[in-house]
Formats: structure tokens, C-alpha cells, sequence
């Protein structure tokens, strides 16, 4: 995605429209340009490539535009390496300390390089050359690392994707989002919600798989500390949305007025029959959160009977939906579902477990994280119909395994 500095878009009273490329010669050659320009400088340092992208840019007035689709390149389609002999910061110590003992001067300085790489290539059992130390020693700045591979997209998999960062970036200043996800296909709902849970927005979901569902999601300036890191996990839901045969979303925005300095209101909408973007997302289930797959990871190790899949149908509840993380099956017939409740705010804490009460879902297991303050939310836990497991960073497999076994 792009940074906000590279983001363009222009205003229609309260409408927000983002800058996009068409499919034309223009913008092609211009992806082709740059692409070509990657492709020349693999083995160079990155500091040599935003050299050639400078004289690339050279004084045209749609500088931006070049400079958001050589971010992507560089962010989406690079690996930058820091190449050095040994970590670079250890191998300032040996040289600067090998320099010490001599006065400087540049024959002493080859000397240094040269003792240093001999040493090191008795330690490593490889060669070492004097030019590599050299090369080595600031390798750790971002302007010397190495790009070292480059998956060089097609010219229109590039604007596709530079169109995409564009829509995205609308929702960095989101203070609502509204998704209506029209009757789908039920997998393509469950997809959905899986990314929903994985980028760990707050949504309020409510509807049937029969007529479709009502998403609303609290945007990053809706919060009491706006987080960008959250802002950014909205917008990562996007491409997910293009999975989704039929779909319709309107935003809430809030846009800084240049000119003077003032918030305003800003709306922006999208559907899926006309919005003509490409997501880059796989098909098929999403990856876990690192808290669910740590979580699997080590249940996988347990001994024990239960099963985890991971594989769970949606639970209706009226007028909405549950979308539980896991589902522990015994042998004997007995299963389970797993929900992890990790944050947030007090209103969707509310809402969390009013739908566990409406759920009556007397197999359900809510694993709950301690730095959630439940009384200040207003949240009661004893007329919850949820067994309860408490967890502080990690859930362990342990204290779930523990209230299946007291079931």
C-alpha cells in the first residue's frame, strides 16, 4: 500500500475520488519504464536504485505517479538483503579496533581491511576479500542493502495494483465503513469474515446467509487513540472484498481542509459492479493470525484425543452471525467451539457478548485476554453461556484442554 504522502485524489463536494491509471499505451510504457529500471538493478545497492529513479522521475510534473508505482515495486515485488561478511555492526567493532592501533592513514586503512578478512576467512572457512569488509561495514543502511530478487510483474498487474493503493489508502482517515455484502455465495461470506477476524477489525455484523449481511466496521478515527496500524487494517480488507460476488460499501472520512486547517467530512462509495479493481489476494481461506497459529501449533504437539479443525461454519444468531476460530472434536461425539476474544472497545465488548447470549450456544468456549477490562466495559460474565478461559500474550493449549477435560 502507499504512504499518505502519495496518495491523490480530488474532491466532488463531500465525495472523495482517487487518483487512477487507465489500461492505456501512456501508463503502460510508464509501468514498462520502471519495471525495466528493477529489473537492470538487481546486485546494486538500494541507494543506487533511488539514484536511477531520481533520473528517471527527472522534473515531469507527474512525479508522484512515478514515485507510487516504484513504492509498490520496492515494497510488493523486492528483497533488499544486508550483505556483509558477518553482522555489520559486530564487524565495525573488529575493524575500528584493528584501526585503533595504528596511526590513520590510507595504507593503513588496506592494511586494516586486509586483517580483518584474513581473520575472518580462517573463522568462516571461506574466503573473505578485503573489498567485501569494506563493503560490509555499513551494509545494515537501508541505502546499501542489496536488492537481490525481484519478481518483476506485467506493465497492467502493476497499475492494477497502484489503482487498488489508491482506493486503500481512502480508508487510512475512515471514521465508518458500512459493507453490504448482498446474497452471496455462503463460502464467499465465510471468507469474508475470516479476513474480518484476521485483520482484527471491529465489526458489527448483522443479516442471514439467505439475504445477505450488514457489516459495520468502526474506522481508525472513530477510536479514542486513532491508530494507523488499525487504519491500514481496514484498508487491507479490500482486496479481500473483491473476492465477493456482490457487494456495495460507503465510507465515513475525515479529510483535512489545506486551507484552514480544519477537519471536514468526506464520504466515499464503491460496488462491486463497476468499481473495476483487481485484487492481489489468493483465492481461499485466509492465513490465522499469529495468536491462532501459535495457538495450533502447539495443540498439534498435545496429547490428547480432541481434534482441532479449523474449518468452522458460521453460527446464526438472530439477526447476525458468530464467526468462532476453532472447532475441538472428540472422538465420542462431543464438540466444541473455540472464539478468542482479544480487545476492544467498550461498545464492541457489548456487542461481543450480547450476541453470545442471543447465540444459546451451550458448546461454545470464549477464551478472553486479561488486558481486557471487562467491568469498565460494562460486560457481566455470569450470565454468559461460555465457558471461560483467561490468557495474557498467548492462549496455551493447556487451559483450553483443562475445560474440555471438566466439561
Amino acid at each position: 500500500m502507499l504512504t499518505t504522502d502519495l496518495l491523490i485524489y480530488r474532491q466532488n463536494g463531500e465525495q472523495i475520488i482517487p487518483k487512477r491509471l487507465k489500461i492505456e499505451s501512456k501508463s503502460l510504457e510508464l509501468a514498462t519504464e520502471l519495471i525495466n529500471c528493477f529489473q537492470a538493478m538487481q546486485g546494486k545497492t538500494q541507494g543506487d536504485l533511488e539514484r536511477q529513479l531520481s533520473e528517471l522521475e527527472g522534473e515531469s510534473t507527474d512525479y508522484r505517479v512515478k514515485r507510487g508505482l516504484a513504492y509498490i515495486l520496492k515494497s510488493s515485488f523486492c528483497n533488499f538483503e544486508i550483505v556483509s561478511p558477518i553482522d555489520p555492526l559486530l564487524l565495525r567493532e573488529r575493524v575500528f579496533a584493528r584501526a585503533a592501533l595504528s596511526v590513520p592513514s590510507r595504507n593503513q586503512t588496506q592494511a586494516t581491511l586486509t586483517y580483518v578478512a584474513d581473520v575472518l576467512t580462517k573463522e568462516l572457512e571461506h574466503e573473505v576479500l578485503p573489498e567485501q569488509v569494506k563493503s560490509g561495514l555499513y551494509a545494515d543502511l537501508s541505502e546499501n542493502r542489496i536488492l537481490t530478487a525481484f519478481e518483476e510483474p506485467n506493465p497492467e498487474a502493476l497499475i492494477h495494483r497502484y489503482n487498488l493503493s489508491q482506493v486503500q489508502g481512502i480508508f487510512y482517515k475512515a471514521s465508518q465503513l458500512v459493507i453490504n455484502a448482498h446474497r452471496n455465495n455462503p463460502g464467499e461470506y465465510k471468507l469474508l469474515f475470516r479476513y474480518l477476524k484476521l485483520f482484527q477489525l471491529m465489526a458489527y455484523i448483522e443479516g442471514d446467509s439467505d439475504h445477505g449481511f450488514t457489516i459495520t466496521i468502526d474506522g481508525p478515527v472513530s477510536l479514542f487513540n486513532p491508530s494507523t496500524r488499525y487504519g491500514l487494517a481496514i484498508a487491507k480488507l479490500i482486496p479481500a472484498i473483491l473476492h465477493v460476488t456482490k457487494w456495495s460499501l460507503a465510507a465515513t472520512l475525515q479529510v483535512r481542509d489545506t486551507y484552514n486547517d480544519t477537519w471536514k467530512i468526506g464520504r466515499f462509495a464503491l460496488n462491486s459492479a463497476d468499481c473495476g479493481l483487481v485484487t492481489h489476494y489468493p483465492p481461499g481461506k485466509p492465513y490465522d493470525s499469529m495468536l491462532e497459529a501459535s495457538f495450533a501449533d502447539k495443540w498439534d504437539s498435545l496429547k490428547t484425543e480432541w481434534k482441532l479443525e479449523r474449518e468452522v461454519d458460521l453460527v446464526p444468531i438472530p439477526g447476525s452471525v458468530m464467526i468462532p476460530d476453532f472447532r475441538l472434536v472428540h472422538p465420542d461425539g462431543r464438540d466444541y467451539l473455540l472464539e478468542i476474544v482479544g480487545y476492544w472497545r467498550p461498545e464492541y465488548l457489548q456487542k461481543k457478548f450480547s450476541q453470545v447470549r442471543r447465540s444459546a450456544c451451550n458448546n461454545l468456549i470464549l477464551a478472553i485476554s486479561e488486558r481486557l477490562n471487562l467491568e469498565k466495559a460494562g460486560v457481566k460474565l455470569n450470565d454468559v453461556p461460555a465457558r471461560i478461559v483467561w490468557f495474557k500474550d498467548k492462549l496455551q493449549p493447556k487451559a483450553v484442554l483443562a475445560v474440555l477435560e471438566d466439561a
